[in-house]
């Protein structure tokens, strides 16, 4: 062993004593203070203090001491965390607890199991049907994107969390579930058999000169999936693209990195901000197979998130047109942080920026050219948005 080595492990060796004369120092004194102080040597980002929670304690003795019944105390335990999550006023920040963390997990990956294969997502603060795939139980059951729950199995869902709504609706495979949806004026009851669904994140298909690549969601197959579906539209002598994000509520920032990199050379896809202060700049990722070919990007309003990264580089960059309606408005950034029992708490982290520098939250995107989809031409078979894209 060279001295250099030794020297170098001796350091190591010191630097892991050090911690741990600190993390042992710390457990009888100041301790939140000092893994602040020693987190951001590591980059780490730590929060010192501590909330008041005598009120807390206060409800929990007094419940367990006059409340007639049994009293789960890890329901009460994560009931307490779910409501000072909620109380951010944030709609994207959320606590999940072991099992919805777990369907949280399927909905990225496509793979959910027993289902109905529909996208849902609040919309005017009611869960909403945002698409249903194709071929799907959903579609053939005449479920149709715009539908907004209102019952599941005889429970109203107006007002519950998307999730809570997921997991009534999902169930074993051959198991059937009723559904209450309203349609403009209409209400619809629908009932649908559960069939083992497993969502692509793309789908394409080559329409005469037209590539039309439809992403379903931001997920770590969305990037292949779409890089192929561009190889064969070189292949096939493609003159123009379509790129359908319409109902697509988003994802990871990493897949929309990769789409993005079809059309753009390693280019600013976005920026993430904390406050004034830039804390990241996110670029392309992969050779722009489509960069030189004319691009419709269609979107509408359940289109959020990731769909709206891609949508806004795109346009900045003036790599395509955007067709359809004002997109979801979904400007912020969340981080997924697993807890020791199972449970995640979902907590936004910042806001992106357009490479102009735009925020979009709770504004949107705006097409370039606008064209509504009205339920008379969706009940007709019409997609008037898609008819309008392949005319641009």
């Amino acid at each position: 062993m060279t001295e250099q080595r030794r020297v170098g492990m001796r350091a190591r060796l010191f630097l892991g004593g050090l911690l741990i004369a600190i993390v042992s120092f710390a457990a009888g004194t100041r301790s939140d203070l000092i893994v602040a102080q020693v987190g951001s040597l590591f980059g780490l980002r730590t929060a010192t203090g501590s909330l008041d929670l005598s009120a807390v304690q206060r409800v929990y003795r007094e419940l367990k001491a006059h409340y007639d019944g049994n009293l789960d105390e890890q329901a009460l335990t994560r009931g307490a965390a779910r409501g000072m999550v909620a109380a951010t006023g944030d709609p994207h920040t959320a606590y999940m607890d072991p099992d919805e963390a777990k369907e949280f997990e399927k909905s990225l990956s496509g793979n959910i199991g027993g289902g109905i294969g529909a996208e849902i997502a609040k919309r005017h603060n009611v869960p909403t049907i945002i698409r249903p795939l194709k071929n799907s139980p959903a579609e053939k059951a005449g479920v149709k994107a715009g539908d907004a729950i209102v019952k599941v199995n005889d429970t109203v869902v107006t007002n519950m969390p998307v999730d809570q709504v997921v997991q009534r609706i999902r169930g074993d495979v051959g198991t059937t579930v009723k559904l209450v949806l309203s349609r403009g004026d209409e209400r619809k009851d629908i009932t649908v058999t559960r069939e083992e669904v497993v969502a692509p994140a793309a789908e394409w298909k080559i329409d005469g000169e037209i590539g039309i690549l439809t992403v379903g969601r931001f997920n770590d197959d969305t990037g292949k999936q779409a890089r192929q579906a561009a190889e064969e539209f070189r292949s096939a002598g493609v003159k123009k693209v379509i790129l359908d994000l319409r109902g697509n509520p988003g994802g990871t920032v990493a897949a929309a990195q990769a789409l993005a990199g079809l059309w753009l050379n390693h280019e600013v896809v976005m920026t993430q901000r904390r406050g004034e202060q830039v804390i990241s700049t996110e670029k392309s990722t992969g050779q722009p197979l489509l960069g030189d070919i004319k691009t419709v990007v269609l979107i509408n309003g359940g289109s959020a998130s990731a769909s709206e990264i891609v949508a806004g580089a795109l346009k900045d960059h003036g790599k395509a047109t955007l067709v359809g309606e004002k997109t979801y408005g979904k400007g912020s950034v969340q981080r997924p942080i697993d807890l020791a029992d199972g449970s995640v708490l979902k907590v936004t982290e910042a806001r992106w920026y357009t490479p102009h520098g735009k925020n979009i939250d709770k504004s949107g995107i705006e097409p370039d050219v606008k064209v509504e989809m009205t339920a008379g031409a969706a009940d007709n078979g019409r997609d008037p948005q898609l008819e309008k894209a392949k005319s641009v």
